[in-house]
Order: C-alpha cells, then structure tokens, then sequence
C-alpha cells in the first residue's frame, strides 16, 4: 500500500501551474501596455501589476488544499481518494488561475488604453477567483475525517 502521500502534491502544483499561466498571460500584456505608454512618452500606469499578481492566490489555495487532505489521518489504502481529490482540486484551482490571467490581460489593454474601469475589471478578476476558493472550500469539506 502507499502511505502518507497525501494527494501527492497534485493540488499545489496544479493550482500553481495555473497560476504561472495566468501571470505569465496578464503580465505579457502589462508590458505590452507599458510599452505603449513609453512609445507615446506617457507615464506607465504602475497599478496593472495588480491584474498580473491577481491569479497568484489559487497557489496557496492549492497548498491548503493540499495540507487539509495530508492532515486527515485517512488510511493508507485511502491514497487514492487523497490523489483524486488533489487531482481535481487542482486542476480546478489551476483553470481558474489561468482564466483569471487571461481576463487580466484584458484588463491591463483595456485599462492602459482608457485609464478607466479599474474597480470593474477587479471585479471580474474576483469572480473567477471565487471559483477557486469555492472549490477548496467544498473540497475541504469532503475530506472524510480519519
């Protein structure tokens, strides 16, 4: 039997795949936008780094995730219900960091364009973060307790 691998570091990894994914997509389009505002000799807009950060958190959600279901006390021949639900986790978690990313890129052409919408653009961020708090939440919840 394997014992004591948790859910293997699936959840960590996953979330955090996506969440270099999701930065790596809004921060391309954050330099693309400073870019642009050096070329026309405006100042940069420093705060679109915000957008760039946002997909960050789905890492730690990843980890706790990850921590919850390595500290269940769940039986060894339990392994692979733990991957599973690291398994899934993260690839939930992931996708929602990825997408977040994707829509930041947006953000930071949309706002480095109008200088407007800020507030608006964070919000949709949040939206498509709350799906990842979500499932580490409810995942939470399911882990049966050892």
């Amino acid at each position: 039997m394997i014992s004591g691998l948790g859910d293997l570091g699936l959840s960590l990894s996953l979330a955090a795949v996506g969440s270099g994914l999701g930065a790596g997509a809004a921060g391309m389009s954050a330099i693309g936008a400073w870019k642009k505002a050096f070329i026309q000799n405006k100042a940069a807009a420093f705060i679109i780094i915000a957008f760039v950060g946002a997909p960050l958190s789905q890492t730690i959600y990843g980890m706790i995730l990850r921590n919850a279901i390595r500290n269940a006390n769940m039986p060894p021949e339990a392994w692979l219900q733990q991957a599973l639900l690291g398994l899934f986790g993260g690839i939930a978690m992931g996708v929602s960091a990825w997408m977040q990313g994707c829509a930041g890129a947006k953000a930071c052409d949309a706002f480095s364009e109008t200088g407007k919408g800020f507030g608006n653009y964070i919000m949709v961020l949040g939206v498509i973060e709350t799906v990842a708090l979500f499932v580490m939440v409810f995942l939470l919840t399911a882990i049966p307790k050892g």
